[in-house]
């Protein structure tokens, strides 16, 4: 093999991790397509260059690139996690730190510098999963298979001279997803969970637009139904409320059973998801934070009382201990008890407003610290950006009951 030119000389530990996980450059010349969804490299929008994310979707390519998480991870690491902490953080993030968590340290602080010497997610994070955890074990719970053998969903892949390929049912399981997004699926582990799923279908359905052709650049190769490895979802309040489907079926909803009693108005919101096999929006308990306002007003829409209950955890909670359900569960209905003491006038209606952001706001204390870190202004500015728009609460719905 041709000697690497000096500046693109390696350290011993990078060597180590990507004799196990090639990289993804490598793999780009036979898989030109998936490499370019996967890069994000076919859709450059002002979302991707800014952030990660293309058209809701925050590619896997960007997994430890993204200026979200290194903001996310900065405010947490600012929180003195441990060794072990740290690695469980980094797993989904880099499925390599599941096989060389001695690593996982160097990489943070890589990572929190801008600049990362391995990859993330890449083709081979998921190419060398052979199976999964079928227990209730924490996540996550794939298992990565290190050697020359790539897993993926076809029976008879083809012989090639680059690498063995052999076919894993677990690449036409939800499980395989929940691996990592843990949280995402109701019927996996919860057989017995209440509430409607959509029989027969899987997270690659919709998350991997399905299509038919080859997943190889090369002339002659078999045509076949492939998945688009762009993994689009949901990441933006807007994208929510232009699909009807998603209003009427998957929103959360609430109820309200409320009663006046003197000068005090009290009661329970009922907040509810209907049938989508995963929670929704999104399913994440670590970073998800919501918020339940309620509100006494009088006949002429003066606030009487007003009371906000928060949901989720801060950053020095992260991580520490089991990770607990979200707020917003699919199949689930989260009761919360409720009371308003009113100063003066008669309360005419309550209302019930629920919201979420998508990362915790961060201490003032916490916030300085992380930014006494960054080098420059500008890297000061974007951070503060990231915060102050990640941490924007996005409507989710709301309920007026007259008294």
């Amino acid at each position: 093999m041709a000697q690497r030119p000096e500046d693109q000389i390696r350290p011993d530990w990078v060597n180590e991790i990507e004799s196990v996980f090639i990289r993804s450059e490598d793999c780009k010349q036979c898989h030109e397509r998936h490499y370019e969804e996967w890069k994000g490299a076919r859709e450059q929008t002002p979302d991707l260059k800014a952030f990660g994310r293309v058209d809701a979707a925050l590619l896997h390519g960007s997994s430890l690139e993204s200026p979200i998480f290194k903001t996310v991870l900065g405010l947490w690491g600012q929180t003195n996690p441990t060794a072990e902490e740290r690695s469980r953080c980094l797993s989904c993030h880099a499925p390599a730190m599941t096989v060389f968590p001695q690593h996982a340290g160097t990489l943070m602080q890589q990572i929190l510098a801008g600049k990362p010497q391995v990859e993330g997610i890449g083709c081979a994070s998921c190419h060398l999963i052979h199976e999964v955890e079928r227990t209730q074990a924490p996540p996550p719970t794939f298992k990565v298979q290190p050697g020359s053998v790539l897993y993926g969903p076809y029976a008879d892949p083809e012989e090639n001279l680059v690498h063995q390929a052999k076919r894993a049912n677990l690449f036409r399981e939800a499980s395989f997803c929940a691996s990592c997004h843990f949280d995402k699926v109701k019927d996996v582990t919860q057989k017995d969970l209440a509430g409607e799923i959509l029989q027969g279908t899987i997270c690659q359905d919709c998350h991997m637009e399905p299509s038919t052709g080859s997943s190889t650049s090369r002339r002659g190769a078999m045509t076949r139904p492939i998945g688009r490895h762009w993994f689009r979802g949901v990441v933006g309040a807007d994208t929510m409320l232009k699909n009807r489907n998603l209003q009427a079926e998957w929103a959360p909803r609430i109820d309200l059973d409320v009663k006046r009693t003197g000068g005090t108005v009290e009661g329970t919101a009922l907040v509810k998801i209907g049938s989508l096999p995963h929670s929704f929006p999104d399913g994440d308990p670590v970073l998800k934070q919501f918020f339940l306002t309620l509100t006494a007003k009088d006949a002429q829409g003066l606030v009487l009382a007003e009371e906000t209950k928060r949901f989720g955890l801060p950053y020095d909670k992260i991580l520490r201990g089991p990770i607990p359900d979200p707020f917003i569960k699919g199949g689930h209905t989260r009761k919360i008890l409720f009371a308003l003491t009113l100063p003066a006038g008669t309360a005419a209606t309550v209302e019930a407003v629920l919201t979420y952001a998508l990362i915790p706001t961060p201490a003032p204390a916490l916030m300085d610290n992380y930014l006494a870190t960054l080098k420059s202004d500008k890297e000061r500015d974007e951070a503060k950006q990231i915060v102050h728009e990640y941490t924007q609460p996005r409507m989710l719905t709301y309920r007026v009951k007259a008294l």
